[in-house]
């Protein structure tokens, strides 16, 4: 058995993106606009016809993924594997409050994924854990798999599947909330990137 495709999804907005602060593994929970962007997009987001559905555990991505569920029937799976970058003691700062107590770090840690924020993880160990994640569906599903995640996460893995130097790494740019990375496989143990925060056509 092997999985053909994988579709990895950001959770929609939260408070704490709207108030600009840093999450982590802080349970925050969408706005009314992160549940709007949740419903629009569930419909695209079951169109890739998933074999296989999982999702972070945390509040944010859960929500999101009820969404998915109530269009497509389809059940989901939780696993804390797919929680976000845990940021150590910079959870629940706003970018100003992180430059102000640890300056310079901020940039540090956006431009080299082996460096962690004090107390938290590196991009690399998030991608390792992710990727085991998508291993084990690999041995037990086959066609295309669905993870509900977060957008450090998903840019990390990202990087770790196309195999990516880690030099290349921070080159990938953000994802937006709601928006998703759609990914083929190339061979047994790297993948193709056919999609980057891709989203809901903008309404006219």
């Amino acid at each position: 058995m092997s999985l053909d495709r994988l579709v990895l999804w950001r959770h929609g907005e939260t408070d704490y993106n709207a108030s600009g602060r840093l999450q982590g593994h802080l349970d925050s929970a969408l706005t009314e606009t992160g549940r709007q962007q949740a419903r629009r997009a569930a419909p695209l987001i079951a169109r890739f016809a998933p074999d296989t559905a999982v999702s972070s555990d945390l509040n944010r991505a859960r929500t999101t993924a009820e969404a998915f569920v109530e269009v497509s029937g389809a059940s989901v799976r939780l696993d804390k594997r797919l929680r976000e970058t845990h940021l150590g003691e910079w959870q629940g700062l706003s970018g100003a409050e992180v430059e102000h107590g640890w300056p310079g770090a901020l940039e540090t840690w956006r431009s080299s994924p082996t460096w962690a924020p004090p107390g938290g993880e590196t991009r690399v160990e998030v991608a390792e854990r992710a990727a085991e994640v998508v291993e084990e569906l690999d041995h037990q599903h086959q066609g295309t798999a669905l993870l509900c995640a977060h957008g450090g996460l998903i840019t990390a893995l990202t990087a770790k599947l196309v195999g990516l130097p880690l030099e290349l790494w921070p080159g990938l740019g953000g994802i937006g909330n709601c928006h998703w990375v759609l990914l083929k496989r190339r061979s047994d143990t790297h993948w193709r990137l056919m999609a980057y925060n891709a989203g809901v056509p903008a309404e006219n």
